[in-house]
């Protein structure tokens, strides 16, 4: 299976703050908030849903295409993407605009604010999917947080074409209106969101848990600490917990690395549940790490980590996956 990955490509720019948001908060002055956190540390660090997705993808030993839009400031990035892997032949280089900005601060409970420039990102809206995954072989498309009108529009073509794609609304579900919505649901084969995104998509697109399910193949829910639900109709809810750690850096992009450890599992043959076992355990991997494409995939440790908490016959089932990477 050859997966495109459709959606934002940014820079990210990850502060600490050791306090708690929380502490900071009068309950009834929430309509006037003008806070400032002195953070402790800066890192600045390559970020984008979609090009999460696509490094871990790579890393698993896929060959993923990346299609998105970057700014004029996108060469460095380019070449970082490309030594890992990753096809950017389809990202649309803007001549004006720069990268996307991703702007984050995560306090000492591992709450987050954050802040986001498009920038280049707008410019996703001018890219056909059509001719991408023709000529790249790809046979599903990922539509991930972008320009609104740009998800929308693959969305379109993927079920105009016939190209089987995942529905990752994500944080742009705040930007879309219920029509809006109920499209980019219409005919996914995967359906990606975490646990407050699955009530708000409820919430937007006026469907019960089972008209959602209706409308997609399998709908994956990431639930934080708490692991990961996966529902289809008609079919008992799969429930696979986390994999702890006890080294928690930093969140961002923890959601990306599940999606991709998710999705390679499932593209090479693996029943759900591994490949949910997959996701979990890269998930952590990144957790434990700065930066949402710095971490180290050794296969040994990612097996080991599935081994010990999911068993020795679901290290077994993954192992001819991970093991190849070695």
């Amino acid at each position: 299976m050859r997966i495109a990955v459709t959606g934002s490509i940014a820079t990210d720019h990850l502060m600490v703050y050791p306090g708690r948001f929380a502490d900071q908060l009068i309950a009834d002055r929430l309509d006037r908030v003008s806070l400032s956190f002195l953070a402790d540390t800066l890192e600045v660090r390559r970020g984008g849903v979609a090009a999460n997705i696509a490094v871990g993808l790579a890393r698993l030993g896929l060959a993923p295409v990346l299609v998105g839009a970057a700014g004029k400031d996108f060469a460095e990035y380019d070449a970082w993407l490309q030594n890992n892997g990753v096809d950017t032949r389809s990202v649309r280089v803007s001549e004006t605009l720069h990268t996307a900005r991703f702007v984050c601060t995560t306090d000492a409970d591992q709450n987050q604010i954050a802040t986001f420039y498009a920038g280049a990102m707008a410019e996703a809206r001018h890219i056909d999917l059509a001719p991408v995954a023709e000529r790249g072989g790809v046979t599903l498309a990922v539509i991930a947080p972008d320009d609104p009108r740009a998800m929308l529009r693959h969305a379109e073509t993927c079920r105009a074409t016939g190209l089987s794609f995942a529905a990752d609304p994500s944080q742009q579900l705040a930007r879309l209106d219920r029509a809006e919505t109920r499209l980019l649901v219409e005919g996914s084969r995967l359906l990606f969101t975490n646990e407050y995104e699955a009530a708000l998509l409820k919430e937007r697109t006026g469907w019960t848990h089972d008209q959602v399910l209706d409308r997609t193949g399998t709908w994956i829910t990431t639930l934080g600490a708490g692991g990961v639900s996966v529902a289809r109709r008609d079919r008992p809810t799969l429930r696979v917990a986390a994999v702890p750690t006890d080294a928690a850096l930093d969140p961002t992009g923890v959601g990306d690395a599940f999606r991709a450890g998710f999705l390679a599992g499932a593209a090479r043959g693996l029943p759900l549940e591994s490949a949910a076992h997959l996701g979990c355990a890269l998930a952590t991997l990144v957790l434990e790490t700065v930066g949402t494409q710095e971490y180290k995939l050794v296969p040994v440790d990612l097996l080991r980590r599935i081994g010990r908490h999911y068993g020795a016959p679901a290290k077994a089932l993954v192992e001819p996956l991970v093991g190849d990477l070695a």
